[in-house]
């Protein structure tokens, strides 16, 4: 285990803690000159298939431009000099108050924030954690703010965590996986830190988060792109760490399919809620990783190899989700009128879908214009609920055509009461109920109709739609949310999810100072105030990744 010698860890469990390792400098590894040299053209400008062909080229070259120099964030428009010369919002201050709260500190150095900061709540359980999945609002609000060391040092933290041999019930996970959490102990008397990390032995369900290694790596892009800091992304465990992701996620076996098996309860929605197979969340997250990947990796022996089967990939992967996942007025009637059974090459029914099998709410929640990416596709399978966070990095990521990213847009106009009504935004729609909801998610008391994951509204969400409304040119859709959200947050002390139907009321088990509600609200501010913030965590279409579909994205009554 090189990255563990390198970092002074021995080989230990995951529940083991890393208080007696050789004391560790996080900016150990960024020794190196800050680099601020002017390229040629932005990396998410170029193909992949232009990759592909000069991958002997050295260094970082071949991603070109990951900072855009002067200060910018990925546009071509400078960060707002004027950051605070307008209005701010009397929530603005407070939300600032509250994330600063939450940092946690170890050995000094602020290394993440808290879940939540909740002293009303009785049950702490692991909310008093810093989340890999949790802390990415916060650390987008941090590097939009100027402040980017605090998500430096999470990065690097979390990267020697990685390098823990990690068991559960004396079986061995992959070795490049990221834990969910970290706990930082404090020990007033011996006046030493300790770091407890969870890869999923101590989580409700005992699953591994498959989420966590994607967001790092989407993270890390983000720092590189915000600050022009090249030199974190270049050293050798930074390589090493996505490299070891990667492996894990590319490895080939009997699937037949581009996309990743991923089991319930892997991702935000942390619980059983019928998701298993192919979740829309954790492909969308897998192809944005990928593509950060391929803008970070050096093209030298080791990174070479893992550059081309990232092209492949995501060349398979794009085509799969567009013509698959995706639903529109005119796809959902063509579904309608499969034939089954059918066998070879020619079949239009290709996983053997029933009819019968859709439901029937679907019928009247698609518009005549407008589409979405579907939950799961799988033989004889489909889900076909909305899930927020699974189309909104599918415009983000450019994983959605422009078409798709305008229909899914169209959708969420079209039907705003469902998806938004009184507080951005459901994390799924529609709920599952009654016998449905026993069998599919284990009569989960939490996840009853229109709560929690099962169709409840969770704020953090408003930082994501925001930027998928600045990215297809609809910033009035993000408005519009915001100040649903600012006529409730606050004034509710920022909750973790709302309840019922148009998520009118406060979550019957929300925590309250709910790092990442307070963390999203903040970064759709500042992204809406200055939108070349955007860059960071957007990327740009691939003119190479066209899709072969030929019928319309968005069918027009």
């Amino acid at each position: 285990m090189e990255g563990a010698k390198e970092f002074g860890l021995r080989n230990v469990s995951s529940h083991c803690s890393i208080s007696d390792m050789d004391d560790y400098d996080l900016s150990r590894l960024l020794d190196k000159p800050r680099l601020n040299i002017e390229r040629q053209r932005s990396f998410d400008e170029r193909s992949l298939s232009e990759l592909s062909i000069g991958l002997t080229r050295a260094g970082l070259d071949n991603i070109d431009s990951t900072y855009s120099p002067g200060g910018r964030s990925g546009f071509d428009t400078p960060a707002s000099s004027a950051r605070n010369s307008f209005e701010p919002h009397p929530m603005v201050a407070e939300a600032w108050e509250a994330l600063r709260r939450s940092l946690v500190f170890f050995r000094s150095q602020p290394v993440g924030t808290i879940a939540a900061y909740d002293h009303a709540s009785e049950e702490v359980l692991n909310y008093d954690q810093v989340f890999v999945r949790d802390f990415v609002p916060s650390a987008l609000a941090f590097l939009m703010n100027g402040e980017p060391e605090i998500v430096k040092n999470f990065l690097l933290k979390t990267l020697q965590l990685q390098g823990w041999e990690k068991r559960i019930d004396r079986f061995k996970l992959g070795e490049g996986a990221m834990p969910a959490s970290f706990k930082v102990l404090h020990d007033p008397i011996r006046k030493s830190d300790t770091i407890v990390a969870d890869f999923g032995e101590s989580a409700i369900g005992r699953v591994a988060p498959v989420d966590s290694g994607f967001w790092w790596i989407i993270l890390l892009r983000a720092y590189t792109k915000s600050t022009g800091d090249l030199t974190l992304a270049e050293t050798e465990d930074c390589q090493k760490g996505m490299r070891l992701i990667l492996t894990l996620c590319l490895s080939e076996g009997f699937d037949t399919f581009p996309t990743l098996l991923c089991a319930d309860g892997c991702s935000m929605i942390d619980r059983r809620m019928g998701i298993y197979g192919y979740p829309i969340e954790i492909q969308a997250l897998f192809f944005m990783a990928l593509r950060c990947a391929l803008a970070l990796l050096k093209p030298d022996a080791e990174g070479k190899e893992f550059i081309e089967r990232i092209a492949k990939r995501l060349h398979a992967l794009s085509y799969h989700m567009r013509g698959y996942f995706w639903l529109d007025f005119q796809q959902l009637n063509d579904i309608y009128r499969y034939k089954t059974e059918e066998y070879s090459h020619t079949a239009v029914n290709k996983f053997n879908v029933i009819p019968d099998s859709i439901p029937d709410w679907v019928f009247d929640f698609m518009p005549c214009r407008g589409g979405y990416f579907i939950g799961n596709v799988s033989p004889a399978r489909m889900d076909f609920r909305w899930f927020a966070l699974g189309n909104c990095v599918a415009i983000l990521s450019s994983l959605a055509t422009p078409e798709q990213s305008v229909a899914i847009m169209d959708l969420i106009e079209s039907r705003w009461e469902e998806l938004v009504g009184e507080m951005p935004l459901k994390i799924c729609y529609p709920a599952i109920e009654s016998h449905e909801w026993r069998i599919i998610t284990g009569c989960d008391p939490k996840n009853t109709r229109w709560s929690y994951h099962n169709g409840g509204s969770w704020p953090v969400l408003l930082w994501m739609l925001t930027a998928a409304c600045i990215k297809t040119g609809r910033p009035q859709i993000a408005r519009r949310a915001i100040e649903l959200a600012e006529s409730r947050l606050l004034k509710d002390a920022w909750p973790e999810y709302y309840d019922g139907k148009l998520g009118r009321y406060i979550g019957k088990q929300a925590r309250k100072y709910q790092t990442w509600s307070i963390a999203g609200y903040l970064v759709a501010k500042m992204m809406l105030e200055d939108p070349s913030h955007l860059g960071m965590i957007s990327l740009e279409e691939d003119k190479q990744m066209k899709p072969v579909i030929k019928r319309s994205s968005s069918w027009t009554c």
